[in-house]
């Protein structure tokens, strides 16, 4: 092939993508946009949802009659340091029938006695029910949450004034502590539980900048009648096929780059967004991942996404050129998204999984957890080696497909 040939090719339908404002904003300000929203603004939205909770006084039914020091640590606000509210207490209401109290949004929760409670311990045992719509996250984040908490310390409280009559101080319950530390990398803790999504996003939007120019470049050309005429001219069949898939691989990597971009962005904005602590800021923390990358991190990133951008050019091209016309091309790419999505949505269980070779060597899944690998800082070189080799023998394949496919001339003149 001679480069120059295969670049006029490519230059001729890249500017043709370029002419469309509708592919440059999917290829450059979505990912810029989108990305923060979904890695950064989701797990925000979340942490201030729950932190909210924690600050809102919530209204609990009560059917029959509570001990005294119960009812005081249930309305009781706690506060900080500083003095403010850090988790206010519930307001206590008379209700008759608890559950229809908590079904018809009377209460957010609801207590019954169903048998005395205990004002010591050692005096038996009580049972307390609690209503509330346990599939709520607002109730389990919420009322729910506060009226466990409440009740597990008043036992406690007990318990620990029981043994203080024995003689015995508050550790006899607890002879052994734990301390958590998280021993995980620095990349794994910033990347947080939602980490999983950076494959998603990145290979969706890396599929998204390269449908554009495939579909114009192989079924638009179809419909405006330019194949025949590309075909006639003094190029060879391979160069017009290593030419567009050229001009689908660099759309492919502009839009991944600036996935990449709206990754670290949302890295500085994280760091700004989640620096003055408080309980809604580490839930943001915990479950937003942030893109970190050392230089070998950022080298093996660019290697990855290459070849997963090359190898999702040759499927569409492959694709693109056995449709008739734009509308068939499009039906024809469209189930390819959900062969990303599914596979992506799995990774969200990847702690469970011993990844070997073999599934790193699967085309496109390889990457997707070559890129969660890369996130999370626990890369190694040759898991590396076989995403990236696997993506490249898959284009590979579908390149020569592809070639077989525009030397066919019941495939190019069938329109």
């Amino acid at each position: 092939m001679r480069p120059e040939f295969v670049w006029r090719v490519a230059s001729r339908d890249l500017l043709s993508t370029l002419r469309d404002r509708r592919a440059l904003v999917g290829s450059v300000l979505i990912p810029l946009l989108l990305i923060p929203l979904f890695t950064l603004g989701l797990p925000l939205l979340l942490g201030r949802f729950v932190g909210g909770q924690a600050q809102e006084r919530q209204r609990v039914g009560v059917v029959g009659t509570l001990p005294a020091p119960l009812r005081q640590a249930l309305t009781r606000d706690e506060r900080g340091p500083d003095g403010a509210v850090t988790r206010a207490g519930v307001r206590l209401v008379p209700v008759t029938e608890p559950r229809a109290a908590v079904a018809s949004g009377e209460v957010d929760a609801a207590l019954r006695v169903a048998s005395p409670l205990p004002a010591r311990a050692g005096d038996g045992t009580g049972r307390l029910e609690v209503y509330a719509r346990l599939g709520n996250l607002r109730a389990q984040t919420g009322a729910y949450a506060k009226v466990q908490d409440v009740v597990e310390g008043y036992n406690r409280g007990l318990a620990v004034d029981r043994l203080a009559a024995l003689g015995l101080g508050a550790g006899t319950l607890t002879p052994v502590t734990l301390a958590p530390i998280d021993a995980s990398p620095e990349g794994e803790r910033r990347g947080g539980q939602l980490a999983f999504l950076i494959p998603l996003l990145m290979l969706n939007f890396i599929l998204t900048g390269a449908t554009a120019t495939a579909l114009d470049a192989t079924a638009g050309e179809k419909e405006r009648g330019t194949l025949e005429s590309l075909l006639v001219s003094p190029v060879r069949r391979s160069e017009v096929v290593a030419g567009k898939l050229l001009a689908t691989t660099v759309t492919a990597l502009t839009t991944a780059c600036f996935s990449v971009l709206g990754f670290l962005l949302t890295g500085v904005v994280a760091g700004v967004a989640l620096s003055r602590g408080g309980t809604s800021d580490e839930i943001a923390r915990s479950l937003g991942g942030q893109l970190t990358l050392s230089p070998g991190s950022a080298l093996a990133l660019l290697a990855t996404v290459l070849s997963a951008a090359l190898l999702i050019s040759a499927v569409l091209i492959a694709l693109s050129i056995y449709a008739r016309g734009y509308k068939e091309a499009q039906t024809y790419v469209t189930p390819l998204s959900l062969a990303i999505v599914f596979p992506a949505v799995l990774l969200q269980f990847s702690d469970f999984l011993t990844p070997g070779s073999g599934l790193y060597a699967l085309p496109l899944f390889g990457s997707m957890l070559a890129i969660l690998d890369t996130v999370r800082g626990n890369l190694s070189p040759g898991h590396l080696l076989a995403a990236v080799g696997a993506n490249l023998l898959g284009a590979l394949v579908l390149g020569l497909i592809a070639w077989r496919s525009f030397g066919r001339e019941e495939v190019i003149f069938r329109t």
